[in-house]
């Protein structure tokens, strides 16, 4: 039986005939987009590029190649970037296997990435136009030519939402805690990844759960909690977040957006910990650090900071806010596991937090973590909005239960 033309108006319109051969060749197309990509980007920056926390890392690498030496302080909330260069620093390759290595682990998890999205939607269409969106999108890959962590940060976040969308028993379960862990070692907010799985279980689980389970598991959340609170304090010790607030920073190092209170603001004593400095001056000044965290957000995700050029400008209005509407569409589309939407919905909701709690960088590294999430619940929004153009309806979802049996890779 022939295969209809899209309905798309113009040059937008793709024919039976463009559809197969797209269904047969798509994914050598998008393996080499990657490739292309990665080459323009180490054409673009001369090979490996070391900024000012690139310094940090390699030299904390070349500690534990030599020594096997691991920091206590601040350095050690990003131990696991340092692990991962110093196996190639020991091996000889240098800043060439660090980066090439970052770019190969960012191929493997735009396939992960389409193989998930596949396996959600049905659709081909759907699952390689996100894909070949996050090739193309420059944030999402310019950082794999970086000395910093956030390339496999985001790679890490690939993989999860790939093991996730294919978890089937134990296996599957290792398979996936293992991804979160290492991804979580990356950074200092590279806890959100287990704590977003966790909320997801949790939300999709609790109602099945008799009384009797729900008691354990209230009991053993209570339990953690002081071991949650001791790891909050040691994450937020080195970070000077009351200084900000005084500055009144919206984005680190950048004069141009600044607030100012309206009125004297009320300090916490210097002898509390970080957290509870932190719930003092919120508790005490909530108007004020309202406005912060709101502006903050703002900045986050409006890719209007006023230092960017007008065609990044514009290229985040036209392409980042209608995938914002789209993702919002996903979120909601009862079609697709509802763990999975939770999980993506939570990592984007998770990092907002951070950043409304902290600082925006003035660069896109907060941001670019959070695109494969709103790319991901884009491509569902998209896959449940147009199933008259997409070939019917969306693929039934299949029973929403954390070890449910999916095919493996």
């Amino acid at each position: 039986m022939p295969l209809p033309a899209l309905p798309f108006p113009g040059f937008l319109r793709v024919s039976a005939g463009q559809r197969r051969w797209l269904a047969r060749y798509h994914g050598w197309l998008l393996g080499a987009l990657w490739l292309l990509v990665q080459l323009l980007l180490l054409w673009k920056h001369g090979g490996p590029r070391s900024v000012t926390d690139s310094r940090r890392y390699l030299l904390y690498a070349q500690q534990i190649a030599e020594q096997w030496y691991f920091e206590h302080d601040h350095n050690l909330r990003y131990v696991g970037y340092p692990v991962y260069c110093s196996l190639w620093l020991k091996s000889g390759a240098g800043l060439w296997g660090i980066v090439l290595g970052q770019m190969v682990v960012a191929g493997l998890a735009a396939w992960a990435f389409y193989r998930a999205l596949l396996q959600l939607t049905g659709r081909r269409l759907v699952a390689a136009g996100a894909t070949a969106l996050l090739l193309l999108w420059p944030d999402t890959q310019n950082l794999n030519a970086y000395i910093l962590t956030e390339s496999l940060f985001t790679s890490g976040i690939l993989l999860c939402f790939w093991a996730l969308t294919f978890v089937s028993g134990r296996w599957g379960i290792t398979r996936l805690l293992v991804l979160a862990l290492a991804t979580a070692l990356l950074r200092p907010n590279g806890f959100l990844i287990p704590m977003a799985l966790a909320g997801a279980a949790g939300w999709q689980l609790w109602p099945r759960l008799t009384p009797r389970q729900r008691g354990v598991v209230v009991v053993a959340v209570a339990a953690v909690m002081p071991l949650l609170w001791m790891v909050l304090n040691k994450l937020l010790l080195t970070f000077t977040l009351i200084e900000t607030y005084l500055r009144g920073e919206i984005i680190y190092l950048y004069p141009g957006w600044t607030v100012q209170p309206r009125q004297p603001l009320q300090l916490p004593p210097a002898d509390l910990g970080p957290v509870l400095r932190l719930a003092y001056f919120i508790l005490h000044n909530p108007a004020y650090f309202a406005q912060l965290a709101l502006l903050k957000a703002f900045a986050l995700f409006s890719g209007l900071k006023p230092y960017y050029s007008r065609v990044h400008i514009v290229a985040a209005v036209v392409v980042l806010y209608p995938c914002y509407w789209l993702a919002w569409r996903g979120s909601r589309a009862a079609a697709f596991p509802g763990i999975v939407r939770c999980f993506l919905v939570a990592l984007i909701g998770l990092q907002a937090l951070v950043v409304m709690l902290t600082i925006e960088d003035w660069d896109v590294r907060f941001l670019v973590p959070m695109l494969p999430a709103i790319f991901a619940l884009a491509a569902l929004g998209m896959a449940a909005w147009l199933p008259g153009c997409l070939g019917g309806p969306p693929r039934a979802a299949l029973p929403e239960t954390l070890p449910e049996a999916r095919p493996a890779l």
